[in-house]
């Protein structure tokens, strides 16, 4: 087995957190922000200020860059390419949105059919971005 290319990794995570972060701004700044405000008043809560964006951003980054990794190191046993990084989209996929993205939405009583979108659009959002990101990926 090969090294892992660090500063691959790096460049791809970047990538990918620039897809995430771009699709994250889109669904919840604007495609959910109505709703999201809606919440916030319902729940009595102070909306976050800037710093909670700017951790959200940063987050979302380095989600990106151990996205990628974990693509590094599946190659080990998946081989490289495509196949490898969807598995590895659908397991960061439903780690974040599956898992804990529906448990937080039924706290908070999300209706269910915004749901179902917000899942199909991390369903779009995670693979197309660790597919970009993965795809800069070589080892050394």
């Amino acid at each position: 087995m090969n090294k892992i290319n660090f500063g691959r990794v790096l460049l791809g995570g970047i990538v990918a957190g620039i897809i995430l972060n771009l699709g994250e701004f889109v669904l919840n700044g604007i495609i959910l922000a109505p709703h999201i405000a809606a919440d916030m008043q319902r729940m009595n809560i102070t909306p976050p200020g800037a710093g909670f964006g700017l951790l959200a951003v940063t987050l979302t980054f380095v989600f990106g860059i151990l996205a990628v990794l974990l693509y590094a190191l599946m190659r080990a046993r998946l081989g490289p390419g495509p196949k490898t990084a969807l598995v590895t989209a659908l397991i960061v996929w439903f780690c974040v949105y599956a898992y804990s993205g529906t448990i937080n939405m039924l706290l908070i009583n999300v209706p269910p059919r915004l749901i179902l979108m917000i899942l199909v659009w991390g369903l779009i959002e995670y693979p197309l971005g660790i597919l970009l990101g993965a795809s800069l990926y070589k080892e050394s």
